[in-house]
């Protein structure tokens, strides 16, 4: 039995030279500011300069329709002509390879980075 009593006391001890764990005390709380209501989201409306209808020239107008529409719809319609033609260079896909309607539309060249192809297409808008 001494030896039961002594791992009691051995485990007290053990548990009184423990750290306790320290409580925080709650910060003093301040005055509550009166929240503005939230204003419900709206979806953003495009620009009207960005929605402004252009007409093709007459060798875009073979390619892409002739109706006067936004300058982002006719970069969409360029891109489906391109992508469904397989136009788009095999090695450097950053280059369009022209075929007979398109290269009225880049100024003759045979070959235009995407990024002129823009730059060419703007020509072709009125």
């Amino acid at each position: 039995m001494a030896k039961k009593s002594a791992k009691k006391a051995v485990k007290k001890a053990a548990k009184k030279a423990a750290p306790k764990k320290a409580v925080k005390k709650a910060a003093p709380k301040k005055a509550a500011k009166k929240a503005a209501p939230k204003k419900a989201k709206t979806k953003r409306k495009a620009s009207p300069a960005l929605m402004k209808p252009f007409t093709p020239s007459a060798a875009l107008a073979e390619i892409c329709g002739g109706k006067a529409a936004p300058r982002s719809e006719f970069v969409k319609k360029l891109w489906a002509y391109i992508k469904s033609h397989k136009l788009q260079d095999t090695k450097n896909k950053r280059m369009i390879n022209a075929d007979a309607k398109l290269k009225p539309v880049f100024n003759g060249a045979n070959q235009v980075s995407m990024f002129d192809m823009s730059k060419h297409l703007s020509k072709h808008l009125k």
